[in-house]
Formats: structure tokens, sequence, C-alpha cells
């Protein structure tokens, strides 16, 4: 038997070993009403933003995630502003654009079977909803235009396109930066009334990105001033579940020329004379080829 002197010491005031130790931080409970606990380490790694990643994307465990409000609604989905940020690091916090597409009470894109022409979906029991139109199929078509707006503006962004950095998809919403002008939700192009160098600047802008969307085989399908963000000296390009393969749509061309001519058309009415759709067109199919 071990004399009692030679027992261990087991008063409070023994050091532990290290190995033993936590450390960790109290975090108050989340209000129900217009907050959540951050959804970033609850979706997978791909539904996650390309790296590298800026500098003002929060990723901690313990960030919460804070309605402010709606910015915009549409027929399809609705934009909010969601402020992301750890009680911890106020400082860090940061407000992000929440795209969230309708599930139940989903109404599909006007020629939505235009823009789709060429997809496939990975089950036939999900495309056969969407065709009958059921409650099923309208929540499945909203889950796929919102996964399609998600691998266009990745893709974009890759590109190196003038597009909302994605910070994570989760379900049917879309988490992306806020593009603002002084704090404030920049205005759409068909909002605003650029003098002629800042005008000649953005369509020179557009047409840079057209050029590089068909380079890579895409048409945005549905671009117009009014899917186009004016951030100060450049624009931005939203809206983009709609977008569709140049040569494997057979209507891809005819999506390219009608971009074209919205574009062009609301240039030359600020008076642009230059912003012809027909040569903007003939300059983008070359740059396909």
């Amino acid at each position: 038997m071990h004399s009692q002197d030679s027992l261990p010491d087991a008063s409070p005031e023994a050091e532990l070993h290290p190995g033993f130790t936590l450390d960790w931080t109290t975090y108050d409970d989340v209000d129900e009403g217009s907050q959540r606990w951050s959804t970033w380490l609850s979706v997978e790694p791909l539904s996650r933003g390309p790296e590298p990643r800026p500098d003002w994307v929060v990723t901690s465990q313990g960030a919460v995630d804070t309605e402010l409000g709606i910015l915009k609604t549409g027929k399809e989905a609705d934009v909010f502003l969601l402020e992301r940020g750890d009680p911890l690091e106020p400082e860090r916090a940061v407000v992000m654009a929440a795209k969230r597409y309708r599930s139940s009470e989903h109404r599909t894109f006007h020629r939505s079977a235009g823009y789709t022409e060429g997809r496939a979906m990975k089950r036939s029991r999900d495309e056969r909803a969407v065709k009958r139109k059921s409650t099923f199929g309208k929540q499945v078509a909203a889950g796929e235009w919102a996964v399609s707006e998600w691998e266009a503006l990745k893709r974009f962004w890759a590109l190196g396109l003038p597009v909302p950095y994605p910070v994570q998809i989760d379900g049917t919403e879309i988490l992306m930066e806020w593009i603002t002008v002084d704090g404030e939700t920049a205005p759409r192009l068909a909002q605003t009334r650029p003098d002629p160098g800042l005008l000649a600047s953005y369509f020179d802008q557009l047409r840079d990105a057209l050029a590089t969307m068909v380079q890579s085989g895409i048409v945005h399908g549905d671009l117009s001033a009014y899917n186009i963000l004016a951030a100060g000296e450049r624009l931005v390009i939203i809206d983009l579940p709609q977008i569709v393969d140049l040569v494997g749509n057979v209507n891809g061309f005819d999506y390219l020329m009608r971009d074209c001519t919205n574009i062009c058309t609301w240039f030359r009415q600020k008076g642009l004379e230059r912003a012809d759709e027909q040569g903007l067109f003939d300059e983008l199919v070359a740059h396909a080829f």
C-alpha cells in the first residue's frame, strides 16, 4: 500500500496537463424572430464561395445572421439584406444580399423552356414533376433556378467578370456581395443619367464583359439596363439564373442578339450613337469562334 504522502495532489490548485484544459467562449442565444446562427458551416464546402475569398467574408462559427429587411421583390425571388457577424468581433460584421427563390408559390420564368434548352435534371422524377407544375415540381424548379444562378455567379467570378461575389448557397437561398455606393444599394443602370464620358465607359465595360462571356460560350440571356448595377464608375451584372450555352442552346445566338439590342437601345436613348446592336453582335460572334 502507498502511504498518503505518496498520493498525487488532488487539490483544486493542482496543475492540470495542458491536454485536459479547454478554452471556450459563451454566446448569447439568438433572437429567433430576426436572427439565426450563421449557416456558413452547415452547408457543404462546394456550397461556399470560390477561393481566394474576399477578406470581408465572415466564417466564424459563432457568427449570427440578422435580418435587416427586404431590398427587392420579384416574380421568382425576393432579395433581402442580411448582416452576418460574430458578436465578439462586431467590427468585422458584413451586410450581404440574400436572394431567396420562392418554393411552393414559385412561378416559372417567362419563356423558361427556351432558357433551359439542353439542360438536364439529375432525376427524371424531378423533371416530370416540374413539367406537371405540381407543388413539388415548383419546389424543385425553385431549387434548380437557385443552383443555376449560383453556378453562373461562380463561373463569372472565376472569369473575372463584374458580378457580386457569391458567398454561399443553402437550398433556395443565395448569399452574395451587397453592391453599394456610399453605403446605399447601387442603383440599376436604368435609374442613372450618366454624363457622356461615363456613358461611353459603361458601354465599353459591357462590351468587354459580353466578349468574355461569348469566348467562354455563355450568353446572359436577359441582359438589360434593369439587371445591371451602376456602382460609381463601374458596372456590376446581376440576375443570372437564365444564362444559356451559346452553341448548345438552339436559341443561343437569338438570346445574344436580344441582349445586344436591349443594351444598345438604352445607350442610344441616352445619347451614345455608336451603340449599334448589329455591330456589337457581329463583333461578339467573331469572339466566339
